[in-house]
């Protein structure tokens, strides 16, 4: 296989902390996806906030996005169909046990926006966050 990152995924990737830029460079030899955002100002954390898609505001709190390097990343699979919600969120799952093995390897600890509590039950969050991935 050995798919390889984008530009913009490549420029998103730079502002990720090395240890994320190892784990996800292992892991799209193996799995094809996009880094669709590292850092993230604060304007941008507030309006995420304002979406409803972040629970971090942006003002009293700062998210691991918003650290230089950034702790954190949004990642999206290849293909992928929004439209389709089952198969859609079958090829995150599938991404991200990607990713973890890759931490493994790599001896990085992640933590995981399908299962915040890394107890491998999804179904007890109380927000899904599928795509995005973070130092732990």
């Amino acid at each position: 296989m050995g798919f390889k990152f984008g530009p913009e995924s490549q420029k998103q990737l730079a502002t990720c902390h090395p240890d994320l830029q190892r784990v996800l460079n292992r892991a799209i030899q193996i799995v094809d996806f996009k880094v669709v955002e590292g850092h993230r100002t604060i304007e941008r954390q507030q309006q995420l906030f304002a979406e409803g898609k972040t629970k971090i505001n942006g003002t009293s709190q700062l998210g691991k996005h918003n650290h230089s390097p950034s702790l954190a990343a949004d990642i999206y699979p290849f293909p992928i169909d929004l439209r389709d919600e089952e198969k859609s969120s079958a090829r995150f799952y599938h991404l991200m046990g990607v990713v973890k093995a890759c931490a493994h390897m790599e001896g990085v600890l992640l933590r995981f926006g399908h299962d915040w509590d890394g107890d491998n039950d999804y179904a007890d969050q109380s927000f899904d966050d599928l795509p995005h991935i973070e130092l732990a």
